[in-house]
């Protein structure tokens, strides 16, 4: 199957969970045990910082890869350690695919023409390098930002159509503040549903056999009454919901971004996930086991919506 909207759409049914965990790693709450081998082995370094991200991540994987559909790992988590910390982001995609696992990367891109073309490429598609054309990062999906109009669209749209990949075009973000641009007056009608509309033309030829685009949209669980319209804007869309758990918002909230058939839609958590084991008062070494125990709890926790 080489289309991203028909693979996901594909997983989260086989799965039964419309859910995917954000693997947004923070240093101070790994588990000691992780960070004390990655500092014997490499010292007190951006490299031990990077090896301990990786081994927490990789632990994540193994417990959750045949219960979850996809992770979505954040980059900026990764990138602050430099290149080290990048390649940990790399090695995080290759393993999520090594056990099966879709993975949408949070990177949130974008440009002019020709660099979105190279973030495209960088992300989700393959680069020339003297005249081999080699697959760097290699995700399936990558968040973009739709800020710079449909020059900073193409070149992604491109690769997804060439390569059976997909994006996530941001229109209502989870955050608070999030009201200040996308929730503004445009004529009549708000910043994000003026978005809806270009993200639904963007992905209508990119719609596959699921009836869903590789085209998706960003729509956070915390504003479900402006969820409920842009799902009406978007029928073909499938829906990345940032929000749930930390952000503030449940299942509830996030019903609005579903059909009513419940598809059409993918719930994210993070912290509630990865980071299980401290609010469930669990030891360090269960953490993977916390992970995947609050993994089905979400997935039951969303499928009782329909």
């Amino acid at each position: 199957m080489t289309h991203f909207g028909d693979q996901l759409a594909y997983r989260i049914k086989e799965l039964q969970n419309p859910s995917v965990v954000g693997l947004d790693p923070r240093l101070k709450d790994i588990p000691s045990y992780i960070k004390d081998e990655a500092i014997n082995k490499f010292g007190k370094t951006p490299e031990g910082a990077a090896a301990a991200i990786l081994m927490f991540n990789k632990g994540l994987i193994d417990a959750i890869a045949d219960i979850v559909p996809a992770v979505k790992p954040q980059i900026a988590f990764y990138e602050q350690y430099g290149h080290v910390g990048l390649k940990a982001y790399e090695d995080t995609v290759a393993y999520a695919h090594q056990k099966g696992m879709l993975v949408i990367g949070d990177a949130k891109r974008s440009d002019i023409a020709s660099t979105a073309e190279a973030y495209a490429n960088a992300h989700l598609g393959t680069v020339d390098v003297f005249g081999e054309s080699i697959p760097m990062i290699n995700a399936d999906a990558l968040t973009i930002n739709p800020y710079l109009g449909s020059d900073g669209i193409t070149p992604f749209t491109k690769v997804c159509k060439e390569q059976g990949k997909g994006v996530f075009v941001l229109v209502r973000t989870s955050n608070e503040s999030a009201d200040e641009i996308q929730g503004m007056a445009v004529g009549d009608e708000l910043v994000d549903e003026v978005v809806a509309g270009l993200v639904e033309g963007w992905g209508r030829e990119l719609v596959g056999e699921s009836g869903y685009s590789s085209v998706g949209a960003v729509v956070g669980a915390t504003y479900p009454e402006e969820a409920r319209e842009l799902r009406q804007r978007m029928p073909n869309q499938i829906f990345l919901v940032p929000g749930y758990g930390a952000q503030g918002g449940g299942a509830e909230s996030a019903k609005p971004c579903f059909h009513a058939n419940g598809t059409g839609a993918i719930v994210n958590s993070s912290r509630g996930i990865i980071f299980a084991y401290i609010a469930d008062k669990m030891t360090e070494r269960a953490y993977a086991e916390a992970a995947r125990a609050a993994a089905l709890r979400m997935k039951d926790d969303l499928n009782r919506l329909f």
